[in-house]
């Protein structure tokens, strides 16, 4: 047998047969690139991801708004009974005496004359532009500013996680068709064994139990390749639905794409990146930098708002009066006393808040450390297992031919030579899945590091 899948149209060609695909299902071959491209154009997490970031941009634009003015328009008609209109105006006496009638004196109000008042409008425009308010809204500005590039680096890493996931899928794939491939070309083996072994057998030079033993290896044989089958079944749908592609669509892997992959940096070099470059960890510092800015937002609450005032009055008010162009400018202060027992709270939220961030940056520091050590732990082994099994391959092969060269000079028997050949199987998958395993160790490395990049972003 081979020891690695010689081209993707062997794969093709034995997949083709399995009764699991009709003729109505697609074949695609499938790079390693394309298959992070779709992944990365269909993942839930990352829509998700893109949703949070423009929550955030919304709440930077509003924060930032307000430093606007603040402008409102209010008006109102209104339908009266007949009040009781009672004037205290004073009018000149000389306007009284010319009425000839000499009922009133001056300096006395005028309660003579009647006003009928049964309806009434008006209208007023006010805005106020803050000119200082405890430095509250700068600092608002800030946190959500820092919340913002929070919620970027959050999307970075969903999108570093969801590479890493797809990459993962891909060699799982690849090791489902990479086992069903093997396990049907030995399959072929054991069944041209049994053939060659029941003509022996006929002939009265095997016994009958020797026969029996191949068969009996045949059937085990039969009934892995249907576990690799619905193995490679599943994987492959698995794949389709994470890339957003029809569930009948037939993937082939590029067995390329697990080139080895070598580093010679250290676990202190990996984990000096790792505090440095991880997008969580530079989201959690920004998210206490939001949290300060909080702080400080929350003492502003102790200090008085200053705003440049103005405004436009309209009334009407029919037989009584008409009021219009009444326009105001000032200045406001606003300060409110009850500030000075009730903001006291709210800092202490805001501090707790800063702390709790505080000790959640050391927690995450803590497990980034591990992260780094036992995905550069796993990276190494990785890398030592690949020869292990290459020389595990070379030796299963040459064990099988002395035995088969003993075996053929009666001098292994039957039991011997089964055993030699699934020691060959075996030993030919732990290397294929070695090689994939390995692509994977690097990636998972790359990515608790923070530095994950996509193939077509390395040069090997």
């Amino acid at each position: 047998m081979s020891n690695k899948i010689k081209s993707p149209a062997i794969i093709l060609a034995a997949l083709l047969s399995l009764p699991f695909f009709g003729a109505a299902q697609t074949t695609r071959p499938l790079s390693l690139n394309e298959a992070i491209e779709l992944s990365l154009q269909n993942s839930n997490q990352l829509k998700l991801s893109r949703a949070k970031i423009l929550e955030a941009s919304a709440a930077l634009r509003e924060a930032r708004e307000r430093r606007l003015p603040d402008a409102s328009i209010s008006g109102s008609y209104l339908r009266l009974n007949q009040p009781n209109v009672d004037l205290k105006l004073k009018l000149g006496s000389s306007q009284q005496n010319n009425s000839g009638n000499g009922s009133s004196t001056e300096g006395e109000p005028n309660t003579s004359s009647s006003v009928s008042v049964d309806q009434a409008a008006y209208a007023m425009a006010n805005v106020s532009l803050p000119l200082f308010g405890g430095f509250r809204i700068q600092n608002g500005i800030e946190s959500a500013r820092y919340l913002q590039k929070a919620a970027e680096l959050d999307g970075e890493s969903d999108r570093d996680a969801v590479i890493a996931n797809t990459i993962a899928a891909y060699s799982n794939l690849y090791k489902a068709q990479a086992a069903l491939q093997l396990v049907r070309e030995n399959l072929k083996q054991s069944q041209q064994r049994v053939s060659d072994f029941s003509s022996l057998e006929k002939n009265g030079l095997l016994a009958r139990n020797d026969l029996l033993k191949a068969q009996l290896q045949q059937s085990n044989v039969e009934l892995t390749l249907l576990d690799a089958e619905n193995n490679w079944k599943l994987t492959n749908i698995n794949m389709d639905l994470m890339l957003g592609l029809p569930q009948e669509t037939l993937l082939i892997p590029d067995s390329l794409a697990f080139t080895r992959l070598a580093d010679a940096r250290s676990y202190a070099d990996w984990e000096a990146q790792a505090l440095e470059s991880r997008k969580d960890a530079l989201a959690l510092d920004y998210r206490k930098k939001a949290a300060d800015a909080g702080v400080r937002a929350a003492k502003g609450e102790y200090f008085p708002s200053l705003a440049v005032t103005g405004g436009y009055v309209a009334a009407n008010i029919p037989n009584f009066i008409t009021i219009t162009n009444a326009v105001n400018l000032g200045l406001g202060l606003k300060y409110s006393p009850s500030s000075l027992w009730k903001t006291g709270a709210r800092v202490t939220q805001a501090k707790a808040k800063q702390n709790q961030l505080e000790i959640s940056q050391n927690i995450l520091n803590d497990e980034i450390r591990l992260q780094v050590a036992q995905a550069y732990q796993s990276y190494l082994s990785s890398q030592k297992k690949i020869d292990v099994y290459r020389s595990a391959v070379e030796q299963a092969k040459e064990n099988y031919r002395i035995v088969k060269n003993k075996y053929d000079n009666a001098l292994a028997t039957t039991t011997d030579l089964l055993d030699a050949d699934l020691a060959q199987l075996q030993a030919q998958l732990n290397y294929a899945y070695a090689q994939a395993d390995a692509v994977v160790a690097y990636r998972k490395l790359q990515q608790v590091s923070g530095v994950l990049q996509t193939p077509q972003q390395e040069k090997y």
